[in-house]
């Protein structure tokens, strides 16, 4: 491949490799700046990037420069986020990136083990590893914004079966804002577009606003929209069609993340 070819791939790439890494330190500033760094080494050492597929080569440099730091995020952080990082490092080391990108980026196992420099067996090990460990004893409230009835009944119901409550399904902007003054979520799981023209982002970023600090998914049939880098975007982004694991995932994870609040969510 040319070095313009090359270039092309990493750039169609990019967007989704920040997603991952926010969705896995749960911040978009840390995220961001390991996407940055990855970007670096790849500059010094191209040879990082060697694989048939573009999109393995860059996900494994990543993870070269990922396992290299030591550390999820810098030791310096304090509150919420120092908590958060307290609690990954009870999890099985590797698990929550093999779950991620199973789940979020939707790769192969092969392509996972080679991202990872395992083997197969332990790379699918490692998912449901995961899965366990970021699902137990971590429950909380869940708002569910969404105008498509089908999807928002499916969301509720598989938010249901992980021991979740759901607060309530809203189909608009002003929908959403009376639901959460009823009862406050733990979660919030939108879409983008809603019934009556509003925004879901814009119904989100309100939202927060009012409530602080509030863990958000995103699931849209437009990501490209959200993977700009040019306004803040939300760690845990979902694209339509979605699958059920991937739901439980993104969900897994964002509530491990809010766990680590003041208030405990654990029931």
């Amino acid at each position: 491949m040319s070095a313009g070819d090359l270039a092309q791939a990493i750039a169609r790439e990019l967007p989704y490799l920040r997603r991952y890494a926010r969705a896995l330190t749960g911040n978009q500033v840390a995220g961001d700046n390991y996407a940055a760094a990855t970007l670096e080494a790849i500059l010094e050492d191209r040879d990082l990037l060697r694989d048939d597929e573009p999109r393995v080569g860059l996900f494994r440099a990543f993870h070269v420069i990922w396992q290299s730091s030591g550390q999820p995020v810098d030791d310096s952080e304090t509150g919420r986020a120092a908590k958060a990082q307290d609690r990954l490092r009870t999890l099985t080391p590797n698990s929550r990136e093999a779950l991620l990108l199973r789940t979020i980026e939707e790769l192969r196992y092969d392509q996972i083990a080679r991202i990872m420099q395992l083997g197969q067996p332990e790379a699918e090990e490692l998912v449901q590893i995961a899965l366990n460990e970021m699902a137990r004893s971590i429950s909380g409230n869940i708002m569910v914004i969404e105008d498509e009835t089908i999807i928002a009944m499916d969301l509720k119901g598989i938010v249901q079966s992980m021991g979740h409550s759901v607060t309530g399904i809203a189909r608009t902007h002003s929908a959403a804002i009376e639901l959460a003054r009823k009862q406050r979520p733990d979660l919030i799981l939108a879409d983008i577009q809603l019934a009556d023209g509003s925004s879901g982002i814009e119904a989100v970023n309100e939202l927060l606003a009012s409530l602080g600090e509030v863990p958000v998914i995103f699931i849209t049939a437009f990501p490209e929209r959200l993977l700009t880098g040019e306004r803040p975007e939300p760690a845990f982004l979902i694209s339509k069609p979605y699958s059920e694991e991937q739901v439980r995932s993104a969900v897994s994870q964002a509530m491990f993340f809010a766990s680590s609040a003041e208030v405990d969510l654990a029931r």
